[in-house]
């Protein structure tokens, strides 16, 4: 009997990225969409994309009535109106995956010191930051799940081993990251119209980006120590990917090979993360709508440097697709269901 699906907030551009993977989910019906702008609509209306693949209707947020036509629940709107629906599926014995940022950080004082006041602080401890790399364990028995923010994931990966195994400084790390404007929603905003995007590159929201805190959680919590970073994020003129390159110092001498041999040993078996050999380096290119995560990396053997770069697609690894795997972990179906992919060609 398949798992009965419904998408909370499915006609933004994470809604429809789970759409298109869960079609290739065997163990998964969408039985349920919402949509605040276009209940009444039929899915295909609103991307064309989807015709004969999906006939459901978006409907309104009615959580009782989601609650009878879904099992598990994938909560795709923006923070705040996600704390404010996930609680009523978690208490109706619904298990949830929440895209937004609500249920990622676990002190609400942090959280309401970089987005608002949280109206559902109690849940913060019941929820699991779902880096399935770093949480698998603890993932498999949650009933909340608060889904990796992009930029953190693709700087996470690239940095857990390198900390857990104590071979680099926690002081001076520097997240520098480059994002496609998918990032920023599908909502008409004037910073992401195709002449403020196109033949340009900025920088952006410089010690004020809201997964800045995301990543030094998670950091600190497996030092054991408070880890602070510069997080420098970019917007580049493409739809989808992010590159990130992460700046540390060594604490050991030792060489590129030495260091890949560290990511292949710890990411062995895992199934979305790639390491490439010395001389090759990540290309968003190489991972667009699929689920990996591709790491390659470069010491600098004079002064103890190195530099790790990763790429992900920002609405995959980055959002739905690690959200499938969430779920997939929870309800203890194989993790790469739905997810076994390839990359789109070039």
């Amino acid at each position: 009997m398949k798992t009965r699906v419904g998408i909370i907030g499915a006609t933004g551009y994470t809604g429809v990225e789970l759409l298109r993977l869960l079609l290739h989910h065997p163990g998964v019906e969408v039985t349920a969409l919402t949509s605040q702008k276009y209940a009444g609509v039929p899915i295909s209306q609103v991307f064309p994309s989807l015709t004969k693949r999906f006939q459901l209707k978006c409907e309104e947020l009615a959580v009782e009535q989601i609650s009878k036509k879904a099992d598990f629940i994938f909560s795709a709107v923006p923070h705040k109106t996600a704390m404010e629906k996930v609680p009523l599926f978690y208490r109706s014995g619904k298990r949830v995956v929440d895209l937004s940022a609500d249920f990622r950080l676990k002190d609400p004082e942090v959280y309401e010191r970089w987005y608002q006041k949280h109206t559902a602080p109690d849940l913060l401890s019941e929820s699991v930051y779902g880096l399935p790399e770093l949480h698998r364990d603890k993932i498999r028995g949650a009933k909340i799940v608060g889904n990796p923010g992009c930029y953190p994931t693709g700087a996470l990966i690239g940095l857990i081993p390198l900390l857990k195994k104590g071979l680099i400084s926690p002081e001076g790390i520097i997240v520098d990251s480059k994002s496609g404007v998918s990032g920023a929603g599908r909502d008409v905003v004037l910073e992401s119209l195709f002449c403020e995007v196109n033949e340009g590159v900025k920088a952006y929201k410089i010690f004020a980006h809201r997964h800045t805190p995301e990543i030094e959680q998670e950091l600190s919590l497996l030092a054991q120590k408070k880890i602070t970073v510069t997080f420098v994020p970019h917007l580049i003129p493409m739809d989808r990917g992010i590159l990130t390159t992460l700046y540390v110092h060594l604490i050991k001498k030792m060489n590129t090979e030495e260091l890949l041999n560290a990511f292949q040993e710890y990411y062995d078996g895992e199934p979305f993360v790639r390491i490439f050999p010395k001389g090759k380096l990540p290309n968003t290119k190489d991972v667009r709508g699929s689920n990996f995560c591709d790491i390659g990396a470069v010491v600098g053997e004079v002064d103890g440097r190195a530099v790790i770069v990763t790429a992900i697609d920002n609405l995959v690894k980055g959002a739905s697709g690690e959200a499938i795997q969430n779920m997939n972990i929870m309800l203890g179906y194989p993790e790469t269901l739905g997810l076994d992919v390839a990359p789109l060609s070039p």
